[in-house]
Protein backbone atom coordinates (compact mmCIF):
# COMPACT_ATOMS: atom_id res chain seq x y z
CA UNK A 1 0.00 0.00 0.00
CA UNK A 2 1.71 3.05 -0.86
CA UNK A 3 1.57 6.15 1.63
CA UNK A 4 -0.62 9.33 1.08
CA UNK A 5 -2.26 11.99 3.04
CA UNK A 6 -5.90 12.05 2.89
CA UNK A 7 -8.07 15.08 2.37
CA UNK A 8 -11.25 15.90 3.86
CA UNK A 9 -12.71 18.43 1.49
CA UNK A 10 -16.26 20.06 0.94
CA UNK A 11 -16.42 22.59 -2.37
CA UNK A 12 -18.84 24.84 -0.04
CA UNK A 13 -15.30 25.85 2.22
CA UNK A 14 -13.05 28.43 0.86
CA UNK A 15 -10.30 26.71 2.91
CA UNK A 16 -10.68 23.91 1.24
CA UNK A 17 -10.34 25.38 -1.91
CA UNK A 18 -7.01 27.43 -0.55
CA UNK A 19 -5.82 23.81 0.37
CA UNK A 20 -6.56 22.16 -2.83
CA UNK A 21 -4.83 25.02 -4.67
CA UNK A 22 -1.73 24.93 -2.34
CA UNK A 23 -2.23 20.27 -3.27
CA UNK A 24 -1.73 21.01 -7.11
CA UNK A 25 1.58 22.47 -6.58
CA UNK A 26 2.26 19.69 -4.20
CA UNK A 27 1.61 17.05 -6.40
CA UNK A 28 4.56 17.81 -8.72
CA UNK A 29 6.56 17.22 -5.81
CA UNK A 30 5.14 13.37 -6.13
CA UNK A 31 3.45 13.58 -2.79
CA UNK A 32 -0.36 11.31 -3.34
CA UNK A 33 -3.21 12.69 -1.66
CA UNK A 34 -6.34 11.09 -1.15
CA UNK A 35 -9.42 13.23 -1.23
CA UNK A 36 -12.19 12.53 0.96
CA UNK A 37 -15.47 14.34 0.39
CA UNK A 38 -17.70 14.82 2.93
CA UNK A 39 -20.77 16.90 3.56
CA UNK A 40 -19.61 19.61 5.71
CA UNK A 41 -22.85 20.66 7.18
CA UNK A 42 -23.48 16.69 7.70
CA UNK A 43 -20.50 16.81 9.71
CA UNK A 44 -20.74 19.98 12.09
CA UNK A 45 -24.27 18.26 12.98
CA UNK A 46 -23.01 14.94 14.37
CA UNK A 47 -20.35 16.62 16.31
CA UNK A 48 -23.06 19.22 17.25
CA UNK A 49 -21.37 22.64 15.96
CA UNK A 50 -22.50 25.70 14.51
CA UNK A 51 -20.96 26.55 11.14
CA UNK A 52 -18.98 29.65 10.94
CA UNK A 53 -21.23 30.62 8.15
CA UNK A 54 -24.10 31.22 10.74
CA UNK A 55 -21.76 33.43 13.27
CA UNK A 56 -21.84 36.81 12.07
CA UNK A 57 -17.78 38.14 13.48
CA UNK A 58 -16.72 34.21 12.30
CA UNK A 59 -17.97 34.87 9.37
CA UNK A 60 -16.26 38.17 8.69
CA UNK A 61 -13.13 37.15 9.79
CA UNK A 62 -13.37 34.24 7.55
CA UNK A 63 -13.72 36.56 4.33
CA UNK A 64 -10.96 38.27 5.18
CA UNK A 65 -8.51 35.41 5.83
CA UNK A 66 -9.33 33.85 2.56
CA UNK A 67 -8.52 37.20 1.00
CA UNK A 68 -5.45 37.38 3.02
CA UNK A 69 -4.35 33.84 2.35
CA UNK A 70 -5.28 33.77 -1.63
CA UNK A 71 -3.49 37.20 -2.06
CA UNK A 72 -0.18 35.79 -0.14
CA UNK A 73 -0.64 32.45 -2.42
CA UNK A 74 -0.82 34.15 -5.51
CA UNK A 75 -4.19 32.77 -5.82
CA UNK A 76 -7.20 33.99 -7.66
CA UNK A 77 -10.57 34.07 -5.50
CA UNK A 78 -13.46 35.80 -4.78
CA UNK A 79 -15.90 35.27 -1.77
CA UNK A 80 -18.83 33.76 -3.02
CA UNK A 81 -21.80 35.66 -2.67
CA UNK A 82 -23.80 33.08 -2.48
CA UNK A 83 -21.79 31.49 0.14
CA UNK A 84 -23.12 29.07 1.88
CA UNK A 85 -25.14 26.58 -0.48
CA UNK A 86 -26.20 22.79 -0.48
CA UNK A 87 -23.39 20.92 -1.68
CA UNK A 88 -24.98 17.61 -1.76
CA UNK A 89 -25.01 16.70 -5.27
CA UNK A 90 -21.28 18.35 -6.44
CA UNK A 91 -20.70 15.71 -3.47
CA UNK A 92 -21.90 12.74 -4.75
CA UNK A 93 -21.00 14.20 -7.87
CA UNK A 94 -17.02 13.91 -6.93
CA UNK A 95 -17.84 10.03 -6.20
CA UNK A 96 -19.76 9.12 -9.32
CA UNK A 97 -17.37 10.68 -11.77
CA UNK A 98 -14.27 8.07 -12.58
CA UNK A 99 -10.92 8.43 -11.45
CA UNK A 100 -9.74 10.05 -15.08
CA UNK A 101 -12.28 12.62 -14.48
CA UNK A 102 -11.70 13.70 -10.93
CA UNK A 103 -8.84 16.17 -11.29
CA UNK A 104 -10.70 17.96 -14.12
CA UNK A 105 -14.12 17.97 -11.60
CA UNK A 106 -11.93 19.04 -8.78
CA UNK A 107 -10.88 22.09 -10.30
CA UNK A 108 -13.98 22.91 -12.34
CA UNK A 109 -15.89 22.80 -9.46
CA UNK A 110 -13.51 24.62 -7.23
CA UNK A 111 -12.58 27.76 -9.61
CA UNK A 112 -16.58 27.91 -10.28
CA UNK A 113 -17.35 28.52 -7.29
CA UNK A 114 -14.20 30.80 -5.21
CA UNK A 115 -12.71 32.19 -8.73
CA UNK A 116 -16.13 32.73 -11.10
CA UNK A 117 -18.45 33.60 -8.43
CA UNK A 118 -20.79 30.90 -9.56
CA UNK A 119 -24.03 29.62 -7.77
CA UNK A 120 -23.09 26.10 -8.50
CA UNK A 121 -26.21 24.67 -6.94
CA UNK A 122 -28.07 26.10 -9.58
CA UNK A 123 -29.24 23.40 -12.11
CA UNK A 124 -28.20 25.04 -15.24
CA UNK A 125 -25.18 26.28 -13.54
CA UNK A 126 -24.39 22.79 -12.64
CA UNK A 127 -25.41 21.27 -16.00
CA UNK A 128 -22.74 23.70 -17.94
CA UNK A 129 -20.07 22.99 -15.59
CA UNK A 130 -20.96 19.50 -15.69
CA UNK A 131 -20.75 19.50 -19.64
CA UNK A 132 -17.23 21.28 -19.39
CA UNK A 133 -16.09 18.15 -17.34
CA UNK A 134 -16.78 15.95 -19.89
CA UNK A 135 -19.19 13.83 -18.07
CA UNK A 136 -23.03 13.10 -19.67
CA UNK A 137 -25.61 15.06 -18.04
CA UNK A 138 -28.45 12.55 -18.10
CA UNK A 139 -25.98 10.10 -16.54
CA UNK A 140 -24.57 11.96 -13.93
CA UNK A 141 -27.56 12.84 -12.27
CA UNK A 142 -28.70 9.31 -12.68
CA UNK A 143 -25.48 8.16 -10.85
CA UNK A 144 -25.94 10.92 -7.95
CA UNK A 145 -29.18 9.37 -7.35
CA UNK A 146 -27.74 5.67 -7.15
CA UNK A 147 -27.86 4.42 -3.38
CA UNK A 148 -24.23 3.01 -3.40
CA UNK A 149 -23.58 7.10 -4.46
CA UNK A 150 -25.55 8.10 -1.71
CA UNK A 151 -24.13 5.60 1.16
CA UNK A 152 -20.52 6.19 0.00
CA UNK A 153 -20.95 9.95 0.81
CA UNK A 154 -22.63 9.29 4.16
CA UNK A 155 -20.07 6.60 5.53
CA UNK A 156 -16.81 8.77 4.50
CA UNK A 157 -18.81 11.93 6.17
CA UNK A 158 -19.71 9.19 9.50
CA UNK A 159 -16.03 7.91 9.70
CA UNK A 160 -14.63 11.55 9.84
CA UNK A 161 -16.75 12.24 12.41
CA UNK A 162 -15.66 8.58 14.45
CA UNK A 163 -12.23 9.46 13.46
CA UNK A 164 -12.89 13.29 15.47
CA UNK A 165 -12.73 15.14 12.41
CA UNK A 166 -15.02 18.27 13.13
CA UNK A 167 -14.44 20.36 9.88
CA UNK A 168 -12.66 20.85 6.46
CA UNK A 169 -9.98 21.04 5.39
CA UNK A 170 -8.13 18.50 7.40
CA UNK A 171 -5.38 15.75 6.28
CA UNK A 172 -4.87 13.00 7.74
CA UNK A 173 -1.62 10.42 7.86
CA UNK A 174 -0.16 7.56 10.19
CA UNK A 175 -3.07 8.62 12.11
CA UNK A 176 -2.21 12.05 12.94
CA UNK A 177 -5.01 14.77 12.17
CA UNK A 178 -4.16 18.23 11.05
CA UNK A 179 -6.86 20.73 10.22
CA UNK A 180 -6.59 23.65 8.24
CA UNK A 181 -5.32 24.88 5.33
CA UNK A 182 -2.40 25.97 7.28
CA UNK A 183 -1.76 22.68 8.37
CA UNK A 184 -0.90 21.10 5.52
CA UNK A 185 2.68 21.63 5.63
CA UNK A 186 3.10 19.47 9.01
CA UNK A 187 0.76 16.93 7.30
CA UNK A 188 3.54 16.85 4.77
CA UNK A 189 6.64 16.76 7.44
CA UNK A 190 4.20 13.92 8.49
CA UNK A 191 4.42 12.36 4.97
CA UNK A 192 8.25 12.86 4.21
CA UNK A 193 9.23 10.92 7.59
Amino acid sequence: MSKSIDFYFDFISPYSYLAHKKIKKLKKKKITFNYKPVLVGGLHALQGITAPAFIKPKLQHMISDCDLIAKKDNFNFIWNSKFPLNSLDLMRGYLYVNDDGKDLYLNVMFEAYWEQNLDISDNEVLKTLIKKCKINIDNFYKGIEELKIKNELKNVTQKAHTKEIFGVPTFVINNKIFWGQDRLEFAVDEYNK
